[in-house]
């Protein structure tokens, strides 16, 4: 059985030492390299667990949802949500894992064996007449065969109860990560909930400009028939009629660009969403919605609200923490460590000799020690590593300084858009209105010839801009709004109900307890 193990044994390494851990042979060209079939094969059998990957929402066929519904989906369904929750969850172990430092150590051991040894074993010869120990000689010799078998049980047992701060300073560094992670697991579902929104309101302005070419096509389908009429009546050109025919075949195209456009709109959605494009998803049309909350406020007092509660800011000032709890210990690493050691054993041994009955004997033994280690030298490491915290710590603070300004930067232009796409609303509609009866005249007093081919075809032109300017306009103030409330902070802003959410569905309406010790 030994002569086949290790005959099996022997083949392994052979094996092992054979394999090809080759990189490409040359830059210029790809390749295949050793057990990529194999790869490639498991890739397309793999199923990942609970079902990720696919859809956890059950999305009804019939119904059309809003944008409330589609973020709700979103956040439970987007990988995004998931991946930073089990990012907290990580980090929460971490913490309880800092605090085992606290805890003795218990070691529980057992063994077995057997022993057997020989022992040389000399002859001695002395002379007779002369029975000195300097005229003893060697004349001959055997071995002393031994055998023993040996059983022990061991427990022991360590505690550290002194060491000036260094597992305090683990334990809040942790703390600290652990606030990073959960922050930022609510700063993932506020992009999750602004990027839906966005699209969301991109679809919708996508489907009014298809409208809107729909409505230039029809308008240069009318101009194309009163230039049809004048001819007839023999008060047009053949050039204005070939003139007419391409501006309806281009406004004909512009509707297939703008029904494109909106296809793809829509697949951006779903993909926010975390859906696949097959998904049949019915999203409601834009509607009106009250910006008025959105003014409320100075922009200084947003700016103010935004260095106070956005999750970057929170989770740059727990880092910043973080490395002043490293410092901490590596100052604690310059004094000694007390703690107790402590063991009980049980051990057997019964010895043989030379096939002899065995004997020994099984006795407990114990002890506990109070021991303490001082740092003398390390080669400076300790200073280094000192060097080392402060720098960091230097960056954190530093990088949390450039986070508060640009904070700043984002809230003002933030505001600033939304300002100014309210102040765009209005001159929008009135360009609309001015644009449509502008296009009614001109059509009118082109029909009675009293305008000319190129100034109808301008008015035309001139209402299906103003139309998509107004579309473009309405939508701008939804995502300013948005944008606005994601740069202060507030977009998806947690609750302070304490609550436990279903594993399941990791949610940012009570982020802190699932992951707060």
């Amino acid at each position: 059985m030994s002569m086949r193990l290790l005959a099996v044994q022997l083949l392994l390494a052979i094996t092992v030492a054979n394999a090809r851990n080759d990189p490409p042979p040359s830059s210029d060209r790809t390749w295949s390299p050793p057990n990529l079939p194999n790869y490639e094969r498991e890739l397309s059998e793999y199923h990942s667990n609970e079902g990720q990957g696919s859809s956890r929402v059950s999305i009804n066929p019939r119904k059309i949802y809003g944008l409330a519904e589609l973020i709700d989906i979103a956040e439970r369904n987007n990988p995004d949500t998931r991946v930073a929750w089990e990012r907290a969850r990580q980090a929460a172990a971490a913490v309880g894992l800092s605090e085992s430092a606290y805890y003795p150590f218990l070691v529980a051991s057992a063994a077995a064996g057997y022993d057997r040894a020989f022992i040389p074993f000399p002859t001695l010869t002395a002379n007779p007449t002369h029975p000195s120990l300097s005229n003893v000689r060697i004349t001959g010799g055997s071995s002393l065969v031994t055998e023993a078998q040996v059983y022990r049980g061991e427990l022991s047992a360590k505690w550290l109860l002194l060491d000036f701060g260094e597992r305090s300073a683990v334990v809040a560094a942790a703390r600290e990560q652990l606030m990073m992670a959960n922050v930022g697991f609510n700063g993932t579902h506020q992009k999750i909930v602004f990027q839906v929104t966005e699209r969301f309101y991109q679809l919708g302005t996508a489907r009014q400009k298809v409208l809107v070419s729909q409505s230039a096509l029809e308008a240069a389908q009318t101009v194309e028939q009163a230039v049809q009429a004048r001819i007839d009546n023999g008060l047009a050109t053949k050039p204005e009629l070939l003139q007419a025919q391409q501006q309806t075949a281009q406004t004909a195209f512009d509707v297939e660009a703008t029904t494109g456009a909106e296809s793809d709109a829509r697949v951006a959605l779903v993909e926010s969403i975390g859906l696949l494009p097959t998904v049949p998803l019915h999203v409601a049309d834009l509607g009106q919605r009250s910006t008025s909350e959105q003014t409320n406020g100075s922009v200084d007092e947003l700016i103010e609200r935004a260095l106070s509660q956005r999750p970057d800011l929170v989770a740059k000032l727990a880092n910043v923490r973080a490395k002043h709890d490293g410092i901490r210990k590596v100052r604690a690493e310059y004094y000694p460590k007390v703690a107790i050691d402590a063991h009980a054993t049980e051990t057997e041994l019964d010895v043989s000799i030379d096939h002899s009955d065995y004997f020994g004997d099984h006795r407990p033994t114990y002890g506990v020690f109070l021991t303490a280690s001082v740092p003398i030298f390390d080669g400076f490491g300790r200073r280094y590593k000192m060097e080392m915290a402060e720098a960091e710590l230097h960056g954190a603070e530093n990088e949390l300084a450039g986070a508060r300004d640009s904070a700043v930067r984002e809230v003002w232009k933030a505001y600033t858009d939304f300002k100014t796409a309210l102040r765009k609303q209005e001159s929008a509609a009135k360009l609309v209105t001015a644009s449509q009866n502008a296009f009614d005249a001109v059509l009118e007093s082109y029909k009675n010839g009293l305008s000319t081919y190129p100034e109808i075809v301008s008015a035309q032109r001139n209402l299906a801009s103003a139309r998509s300017v107004s579309h473009d306009t309405q939508s701008a103030i939804f995502t300013a709004a948005t944008a606005l409330a994601l740069s202060t902070g507030d977009l998806a802003r947690p609750s302070s109900r304490v609550t436990r959410p279903i594993q399941k569905s990791p949610r940012s309406i009570q982020p802190m307890t699932p992951f707060s010790r």
